[in-house]
């Protein structure tokens, strides 16, 4: 299953940042005295005590504040919230506690999570300051305090939010199971496949109420061959603005496609492919995760006998920067082609985690520079030496070169269609990393 997540919240400019990039020992959050510059959640990585966790910065909390940026980062807060094991709640010593922090400490309470109280900006050295002791009025245990800064009580922080979390869920991944985000617009079908999938296989199937996230994760066994399927639509909230819907649904699918190995792009088949569609998609490119379309409701659409072959060309199109990825029109509702959908999702994956020889490699690159010869500009010639395949999921070449600048997007995408037309690699992205060296 996926890593635990622990959310970093507080209002605006008590440290929240600093602390979380401390945390992480990296510099992935933006750093300002300005209230409100982290606006978007940031997710990376933390270990502590071998214990391997996701850790989630926010923007800052201003309950009652109407401004439509700050209830944006509110929501985004929430739902950070929502999703995480243990929530650090970050406070700060010098302006003692204020009506804010009262008023997320009662958000806090209300959400049923464990919360550790981080008093920042403890800069000294020695006992704590008296002023501390105040912070035992907003009801949430023990106050710690913290220097964000220099790094003094993050260990004691830490130790207190590994203790909060229940020790299953430091579990390593199974890595026998394909973990399948199921992705798209709302009202696409995404929980009507999820409850025919494990309507199906009832016997086998446990449902994992998800304590790190309030989805519910499906754990199916077909043919020998385990799946996770993380349903994203159980996320979907009613929002008074329409144009809310949209940005939590891509906000929930971001959360489900970073935990997947293979995505299943829902379209609605009666509606056809939409802008938001496009997005989620991109989201899915950008991870380089495996994909699949479906198209759901097919048994809704009014057919004749050209009619799927004009869908598929159309999302062809639609889907041009993703022409990797096959396409399969499916009906959650009667169950029309469930059977080849797992059969997909396990082949796609097998492409994702490919791995290609060396030497295969080299023929093939020799065989592409001989029928179409490599770019030039002012008569300076690219001279690729040699490609290898450094990483999986996504496969990723590296590529030796004499002029870096000289090897074109569109002979990227040349020697990608020959590797493709070698190897298949379907429903997986390529990417492709160039590597200059002096001329030999």
């Amino acid at each position: 299953m996926a890593k635990p997540v622990v959310a970093v919240v507080g209002r605006p400019n008590v440290g929240k940042s600093t602390l979380f990039n401390k945390l992480i020992g990296k510099r992935l959050s933006i750093v300002d005295d300005t209230p409100g510059v982290t606006r978007d959640r940031i997710y990376g990585d933390a270990e502590w005590l071998g214990k391997k966790f996701m850790l989630v910065d926010t923007g800052g909390i201003e309950p009652d504040n109407g401004d439509v940026i700050l209830s944006g980062m509110r929501a985004q807060a929430q739902l950070a919230i929502d999703t995480a094991s243990a929530i650090i709640f970050v406070t700060d010593i010098n302006s003692g506690v204020t009506a804010t922090d009262a008023e997320i400490a009662s958000m806090l309470q209300k959400s049923g999570k464990p919360v550790v109280l981080c008093v920042n900006k403890c800069d000294g050295i020695g006992e704590p300051p008296a002023e501390i002791y105040e912070f035992y009025n907003l009801g949430i245990g023990d106050p710690l305090p913290v220097s964000s800064v220099h790094g003094h009580g993050t260990g004691d922080l830490l130790d207190e939010v590994i203790a909060h979390i229940p020790e299953s869920e430091f579990d390593e991944d199974d890595e026998d199971v394909i973990n399948v985000a199921v992705i798209g617009k709302p009202n696409a079908g995404k929980s009507s496949l999820i409850n025919k999938i494990s309507g199906e296989e009832r016997s086998i199937v446990s449902d994992i109420a998800g304590t790190t996230r309030d989805a519910i994760d499906t754990a199916v066994e077909r043919d020998g061959v385990k799946y996770n399927f993380i349903d994203t639509a159980g996320l979907r909230r009613k929002s008074r603005v329409d144009d809310k819907i949209e940005k939590y649904s891509i906000l929930r699918a971001q959360m489900a496609i970073e935990r997947a190995d293979v995505c299943v792009i829902m379209i609605d088949g009666k509606e056809g492919f939409t802008e938001q569609d496009s997005k989620v998609a991109g989201l899915a490119l950008e991870e380089g995760k495996a994909c699949i379309i479906a198209v759901n409701k097919w048994d809704a659409v009014e057919k004749d006998g050209r009619t799927m072959d004009g869908t598929r060309k159309s999302l062809m199109k639609d889907f041009s920067f993703m022409s990797y990825a096959p396409i399969i029109v499916i009906s959650a509702k009667t169950g029309q082609r469930i059977d080849r959908l797992f059969e997909l999702i396990k082949y796609v994956n097998e492409q994702n985690t490919m791995r290609i020889s060396t030497g295969m490699l080299n023929d093939i690159l020799a065989d592409a520079t001989a029928r179409v010869q490599p770019p030039t500009d002012k008569g300076k010639r690219l001279k690729i030496y040699y490609m290898t395949q450094a990483s999986t999921k996504p496969p990723t070449f590296v590529c030796f070169c004499n002029k870096a600048e000289l090897f074109h997007f569109s002979y990227q995408r040349y020697l990608e269609n020959q590797i493709r037309s070698t190897f298949g690699l379907e429903g997986t992205p390529i990417r492709f990393v160039i590597r200059e060296r002096g001329e030999k």
